[in-house]
């Protein structure tokens, strides 16, 4: 049974910054690819960047130069790390867990002045 619980959304102005948790619980964290999705209101979810149990990245275009994520095996935690927020970035953003198809509830992130 694996769950995770993200922390770490708020409001914050144009141009700021917020980092990202996710915390997981369960066997074997460091082999398995996890990521960021995003759901703005009246839109699909989106990916925002994945990280591979070896640490490979990848970033959604829209996103690319301004986040970044990154994982601590050992702590068994995936961290967002975003810069230089837009207003668009506002959304709920979930950690997702690839190898078992599990999803967070979600942190609020909003964007705005």
């Amino acid at each position: 049974q694996v769950q995770l619980v993200e922390s770490g959304g708020g409001l914050v102005q144009p141009g700021g910054s917020l980092r990202l948790s996710c915390a997981a619980s369960g066997r074997f964290f460091s082999i398995y690819d996890m990521g960021w999705y995003r759901q703005a209101p009246g839109k699909q979810r989106e990916l925002v960047a994945s990280i591979t149990g070896g640490g490979s990245t990848n970033y959604a275009d829209s996103v690319k130069g301004r986040f970044t994520i990154s994982r601590d095996n050992a702590k068994k935690m995936v961290n967002l790390q975003m810069s230089n927020l837009k207003p668009e970035d506002t959304a709920v953003y979930y950690c997702k867990h690839y190898g078992l198809s599990v999803w967070g509830r979600g942190t609020q992130v909003t964007v705005s002045s």
